[in-house]
């Protein structure tokens, strides 16, 4: 067992600095970069005895690796050391309504395999819990090669109360509310497990792929149903209890210009979400069972399926425009199937965001469609345990373990 941690804590929150500690130096190396004890104590400020030490301990923890040896200014080149990605190994679940897919990662976040499967999320935690711990079993033995797993983390589309890992009340997820899933799961893999929405663990692999310099990004999901992913000063905001990003369930303005009564109270779910849609085309004649059924309309050209799109992409965007005022991001994506079905939910989010939102919030403010791929969330979940058991906090307490 690796890194294992009495408490869960918001792992995206910065600890306070152990400046004496090697859990501080470690983070320097996080970036990949190759560097001298010489180079880490002019960084740190600590003498290089002392930074020989934590160096030391950390290579014996096998969280360093030699990195060849430093130009010579005379004498003896000096050695360089850097991060060891491969000192263990994430377990890393993305599940949907529908699907569920586990894969291994270093702790680089690098996906090493995969294996996606169709569920239905009504069959309840247990069923579902125990075929993922099953394929996860499998994953980790066929690609191991000697290495500890250190951690599991899993996204859920439903909302979390992220303290405990316990989904609270999720509408689509019958059978799970307040359902212990960190502890279920540690019966099999006794290691941390991190537990949080799907939203957010879209917003940190978006965020790892393809915008990595940007500290001000929110990933919106229209899927089945809606939410947000709100990452601000690097940070992902999860709120006090862990329902951030819930826009969903924000009633849509009814402004001039707007095809709806006065009195539609609705919110934005039961107005852009896939299955929302879905309603409309049934209303207008069209053969729709579910959000699926709306994106092979779009995508065959179906006219009315796609303004009822781009009408979504409108509601969307009443409601984004308010958080761009409020949050002033630099990009907002979208993504889940409705935003996958072509450029219409992105040009009715434009079209609004960009109308109603104040010019300063939006002079820099770029919308796009999803660049991460099917992979994103796994890429998030393995992301969001890296950053829990590579804390400085973690790292110290390891290493001491390792010295004794």
């Amino acid at each position: 067992m690796l890194w294992f941690t009495d408490e869960m804590v918001d792992v995206l929150r910065p600890l306070p600095a152990l400046s004496s500690g090697a859990g501080e130096i470690f983070q320097i190396l996080r970036d990949g970069h190759a560097r001298t004890k010489a180079e880490l104590a002019a960084l740190t400020g600590l003498a290089r005895s002392t930074v020989a030490l934590r160096v030391d301990a950390l290579l014996a923890a096998d969280l360093l690796r030699p990195a060849g040896e430093a130009a010579s200014t005379g004498g003896r080149p000096p050695a360089r050391v850097a991060f060891n990605p491969r000192a263990g190994l994430v377990l890393a679940v993305d599940l949907g309504a529908t699907h569920a897919t586990v894969a291994v990662a270093d702790l680089a976040g690098v996906i090493l395999d995969s294996r996606t499967r169709t569920i239905d999320i009504g069959d309840g935690p247990e069923i579902l819990l125990d075929s993922i711990l099953t394929d996860g079993a499998d994953l980790l033995g066929a690609t191991t090669e000697g290495l500890p797993l250190v951690g599991v983390g899993i996204g859920v589309p439903g909302p979390v109360e992220h303290s405990t890992g316990r989904p609270t009340n999720p509408p689509i997820m019958p059978g799970w509310d307040r359902f212990d899933v960190p502890a279920y799961v540690q019966k099999t893999f006794d290691v941390p497990v991190l537990v949080d929405n799907d939203v957010n663990i879209l917003a940190l692999g978006e965020q790892a792929t393809s915008w990595p310099r940007v500290d001000d990004l929110i990933f919106v999901k229209v899927s089945t149903g809606i939410g947000a992913g709100i990452i601000a000063g690097g940070q992902l905001q999860r709120g006090a209890q862990g329902s951030a990003g819930d826009m969903g369930h924000v009633q849509v303005p009814t402004g001039s210009g707007s095809t709806r009564e006065p009195g539609d109270e609705r919110d934005l779910e039961a107005l852009a979400s896939g299955s929302a849609l879905a309603v409309t085309l049934r209303e207008d004649g069209l053969e729709v069972h579910g959000a699926s059924d709306v994106v092979d309309l779009v995508r065959a050209g179906n006219a009315t399926a796609i303004e009822a799109t781009r009408q979504a992409g409108r509601d969307v965007g009443e409601v984004l425009a308010t958080v761009v005022n409020l949050l002033n991001p630099s990009i907002i994506v979208l993504g889940g199937s409705i935003a996958r079905a072509g450029e219409h939910l992105l040009a009715g989010v434009r079209e609004v965001v960009y109308r109603r939102s104040i010019p300063l919030a939006t002079q820099h403010l770029a919308i796009v469609q999803s660049q991460a791929g099917d992979r994103a969330a796994v890429l998030g979940a393995a992301i969001m345990v890296a950053r829990e058991v590579l804390s400085p906090a973690s790292v110290d307490r390891y290493v001491a373990t390792k010295v004794r």
